[in-house]
């Protein structure tokens, strides 16, 4: 049997798929669950990180025979792979996209897509000149109660959306794994209105259908960093061990010390950095106003520090109000379903439920490798999102910086990240 034909399973053609990139994500979602459950559609045909060991121990992980490169050029060059998925650090997504299409591949890019407006236009403009498509992976659109809500605003259930109040809250365990990791310097992450931020923004794009016009935006530093009482390297080796609420010991999870106790010999990367080291320049508590094209406006906020895990979104429109609290993490039980309030104005309020689903993300992680990896799969509520939602959402995060730094509101139009209208 010839290798074209070997490739050709029911149902479609199995994907040449090259991994660019090997941290939790990359070995996790887009490695070994990728594997498990989409083997009769992708096969990896190589495995790249610029920390050699942490590839190898992530080849490993994830079960493939595939070669490992720590050079995304001479990868491309050697395995021509159809699809290359991009989990390395923020800052670079834009340099492997690129070569990616001009290499002519098919680019899945975690989000965000990129840190920069310069660089969204880079990618945009190579997608559009090499005619490769760029899909980035905002798995939040596919939870399903997030789908629930979509069909409820495109149904008009409350009138024209009038203002959104998204409020999220990351807990003392997600959150402060931001501090520990690279996401804590700007120049890596973007900072968090950028790499955490872009989901939301994402969604509120999404739901609202309209293009963000200008953002307003505050960021403080107010728990982390420089406010700590004490600080050290890393908890590895840190003698504040039994008096710090944030004492990680990786030693106790063998995923995280297998990809990246031993590779930290290599290239001098700790994943339980101190969250209170004094360089850490991005905010841990956040807020921004955002006013849409078709004037709908946006009260946000983000808070790195809480006892709960989760979000409160509420959508005010001129016949009603549809309201949601969903629980991720949090020290009380909930119930196993998430509960959205449809109220209309002058009339009955109705409670509907939707059942979490197994899986990353309430089941929002499957459905999106089931878009992105079996052709055909239907998309009537729009999820699957392109490099022009990737850098729109980035765009908003860009746009709340500037306007935190600059203590003024910030027009998207100011940025500069679009490409020039032919």
């Amino acid at each position: 049997m010839t290798k074209a034909l070997e490739n050709v399973v029911e149902g479609g053609e199995r994907h040449r798929v090259a991994l660019v990139g090997t941290g939790h994500r990359g070995a996790g979602m887009w490695g070994r669950e990728l594997l498990a459950g989409w083997r009769d559609r992708a096969e990896f045909v190589a495995i790249c990180d610029v920390n050699e060991l942490r590839a190898g121990h992530a080849r490993n992980a994830i079960g493939t025979n595939a070669p490992v490169y720590t050079d995304v050029d001479a990868m491309l060059a050697a395995v021509r792979p159809d699809i290359v998925i991009v989990c390395s650090r923020d800052d670079t997504h834009d340099e492997i996209i690129l070569k990616a299409l001009e290499a002519g591949c098919r680019v899945i890019t975690e989000k965000p897509m990129t840190t920069t407006p310069e660089k969204c236009r880079r990618i945009l403009e190579a997608e559009i000149r090499t005619g490769n498509p760029v899909d980035v992976t905002f798995n939040y659109r596919f939870a399903p109660t997030a789908a629930r809500l979509k069909q409820l605003l495109r149904e008009k259930a409350i009138g024209t959306i009038t203002s959104v109040d998204f409020h999220w809250y990351l807990d003392t365990q997600h959150g402060a794994d931001y501090f520990r990791r690279w996401h804590a310097y700007e120049k890596n992450s973007g900072s968090l209105f950028v790499h955490k931020s872009t989901h939301h923004f994402d969604l509120l794009n999404w739901y609202l259908e309209s293009t963000p016009r200008e953002v307003s935006a505050f960021g403080t530093q107010r728990n982390y960093g420089r406010n700590g009482p004490f600080r050290g390297e890393r908890c590895g080796t840190c003698g504040h061990t039994r008096e710090c609420d944030f004492y990680l010991d990786m030693s106790k999870d063998e995923w995280l010390a297998m990809l990246y106790e031993e590779p930290s010999k290599e290239d001098g990367y700790f994943r339980d950095g101190c969250v209170y080291r004094e360089d850490i320049d991005i905010p841990d508590t956040m807020t921004a106003m955002l006013r849409y094209e078709n004037e709908v406006i946006v009260s946000y906020s983000l808070n790195t520090f809480m006892p709960i895990e989760g979000y409160h979104l509420a959508f005010n429109g001129t016949g009603g109000r549809i309201e949601i609290r969903q629980y991720e993490r949090q020290p009380f039980d909930v119930p196993d379903h998430d509960e959205i309030l449809l109220m209309r104005n002058f009339g009955s309020v109705e409670r509907i439920l939707v059942p979490h689903a197994a899986g990353g993300h309430f089941g929002g992680d499957d459905r999106l490798r089931d878009m992105l990896l079996r052709e055909g799969t239907p998309d009537p509520l729009g999820q699957r999102a392109g490099a022009r939602a990737g850098a729109m959402s980035m765009l908003c995060g860009a746009a709340a910086v500037a306007s935190m730094k600059a203590g003024r509101p910030i027009r998207l139009s100011e940025l500069g990240g679009l490409p020039e209208p032919a």
